[in-house]
């Protein structure tokens, strides 16, 4: 069944993008991820523009993200102090990004610019995320058991001036520190087209020390405002959301998440981080292929002069 994107300007199959959808919801809910960081590179293989696909792609993620942190804020697991803070970081970072991804898009490099920033994240963060999974793999087989990483924010955090206690996270550090955090993930946000959750949560247990017990409810509260706002700048200033390829994606991701949540029960954790590396790994591969591969068909477009 095809149907034609007005914003993306082509027709596409229907069930192939709700397929899609599903395939990331599925590994979202394998994994315990946002699932944006793939959404944005699959739809780029499919053919859908670069910038439609980030723009789109941060639709669907707010939309995804909802459900997440309404769970986690009735469990009592969301710092709303420490969210406030991280949201207003986000929304400092969302509008220099809009305005950042406005002049690279009125220079022809925002296509370029989206490819090159998803194969040095994803290259960074797989290679790291699988440093771990092997060496956790590697103590588990030698009868070692694993040794956990102490829960402290880092000495360049603790220089910062201004602190203030935040109780649920059980830190007592300056709001600046989550300021610029926030700030850096929104510009990633609208770059991106992700929530930032598979970059906010590492720099929120280790960077900012926060407890374990609210980082992904907290994260989950930031994402869903930070994207919405993306979201309203990508439409407003760039005109690149397509809201039935949104809607096509998030209708898949629902049902996906729901068979990946039960299929992660049945794997130990270990694995699942492996899985996910070698995944997030690939896709970086093969977005750098496409960016240095000569296309088969080159065009160029000449002007004649009078």
């Amino acid at each position: 069944m095809d149907l034609y994107l007005p914003i993306a300007e082509m027709s596409v199959n229907a069930l192939v993008i709700v397929a899609l959808g599903g395939l990331v919801g599925f590994l979202s809910g394998m994994f315990g991820v946002g699932g944006g960081f793939l959404t944005t590179p699959l739809l780029i293989f499919y053919g859908i523009p670069p910038a439609i696909a980030v723009a789109s792609s941060a639709t669907q993620v707010t939309g995804s993200s909802v459900s997440g942190a309404l769970s986690y804020f009735r469990r009592g697991q969301v710092d709303l102090k420490m969210g406030a803070v991280l949201v207003a970081g986000g929304f400092i970072g969302s509008v220099a990004g809009s305005f950042l991804f406005h002049w690279l898009k009125s220079l022809g490099q925002v296509d370029v610019t989206i490819g090159l920033v998803y194969v040095l994240f994803l290259g960074g963060v797989g290679s790291l995320m699988l440093k771990e999974a092997l060496g956790t793999i590697r103590q588990m087989r030698s009868g070692e058991a694993p040794r956990r990483k102490a829960r402290r924010h880092h000495p360049l955090v603790a220089a910062l001036p201004m602190k203030m206690r935040f109780p649920r996270s059980g830190v007592y550090i300056s709001p600046l520190a989550p300021l610029l955090v926030g700030a850096g993930v929104g510009v990633l946000t609208v770059i991106m087209g992700v929530g930032g959750g598979f970059i906010m949560v590492p720099a929120m247990l280790y960077l900012l020390g926060m407890a374990a017990g609210v980082v992904v409810g907290t994260s989950l509260f930031q994402i869903v405002f930070v994207t919405a706002v993306a979201t309203l700048l990508h439409a407003s200033q760039s005109q690149t959301v397509d809201i039935l390829l949104a809607i096509l994606l998030l209708v898949g991701g629902v049902v996906g998440a729901q068979f990946g949540a039960r299929a992660a029960q049945n794997l130990p954790p270990e694995r699942l981080r492996l899985f996910l590396a070698l995944l997030v790994l690939a896709v970086a591969v093969r977005l750098a292929i496409g960016l240095a591969w000569t296309p088969k068909e080159l065009f160029s477009i000449q002007t004649a002069l009078s």
